[in-house]
């Protein structure tokens, strides 16, 4: 497993992750992390590393910035901005698209809590270059009127025991135009706390990001 560290210059920020390549890489998943959260989270990176054993590289980036998260942890404007974290997304997905190591490779979203909304607002932007979605215990709600846009085929997983969040999962289910399936962990809750439910998760997005590998290209450039 190769790493580096990755710079993805925005409009308007430089953002900051880290790129992790098999040596035969099918695809890569660019991570969208959660309200509060980083590109340190244990979770997704435990998620990442059931990713790359499946020859799927990964890119685990901040979608603010050190001063932006400085004022977020006081104020928590930042985290619910949905089209300014779909914009950051946006600019990793082209970052991808641009970068020698991963030119060409189809490209998968990872949104966990509030990134799930990027994700998939990213997906819509992006309907060429973004493969498939996955949402853990997301917030797709909150990606609004960008649902009905998103082509690429979208897993929302979701804890069994999390009901008012399976709830809007269900709703934006109904929105998605997308081929879609609501995968349910039985006994989870928000943050799959709960032994051997966080492995369910991660082993579902695993099989569907397997898929879009598999799937002709639809064209890494736009």
């Amino acid at each position: 497993m190769r790493s580096e560290t990755a710079r993805i210059a925005v409009d308007d920020a430089l953002l900051v992750g880290d790129l992790a390549m098999p040596e035969h890489p099918v695809g890569v998943v660019a991570f969208a992390h959660g309200s509060g959260s980083s590109r340190h989270s244990p979770r997704n990176r435990a998620v990442a590393q059931v990713l790359q054993r499946a020859d799927l590289a990964t890119l685990l980036f901040d979608l603010l910035t050190e001063a932006e998260e400085r004022v977020d942890a006081i104020t928590a404007e930042h985290r619910f901005d949905i089209p300014l974290l779909g914009r950051r997304l946006v600019g990793a997905v082209d970052w991808l698209a641009g970068h020698p190591a991963t030119t060409g490779l189809p490209v998968g979203l990872f949104g966990a809590s509030t990134g799930a909304a990027a994700a998939l607002t990213a997906a819509a932007e992006r309907p060429d270059r973004v493969g498939a979605v996955v949402s853990r215990g997301g917030r797709p709600d909150l990606a609004g009127g960008v649902l009905n846009r998103v082509s690429a085929p979208v897993l929302l997983v979701v804890g069994g025991d999390d009901h008012e969040v399976l709830r809007l999962n269900e709703q934006a289910a109904a929105m998605l135009a997308a081929p879609h399936e609501v995968h349910v962990v039985p006994g989870a809750t928000h943050l799959f706390e709960e032994p051997g439910t966080l492995e369910q998760a991660a082993e579902a997005a695993r099989d569907w990001f397997a898929r879009m590998a598999r799937r002709p290209s639809r064209g890494a450039r736009r």
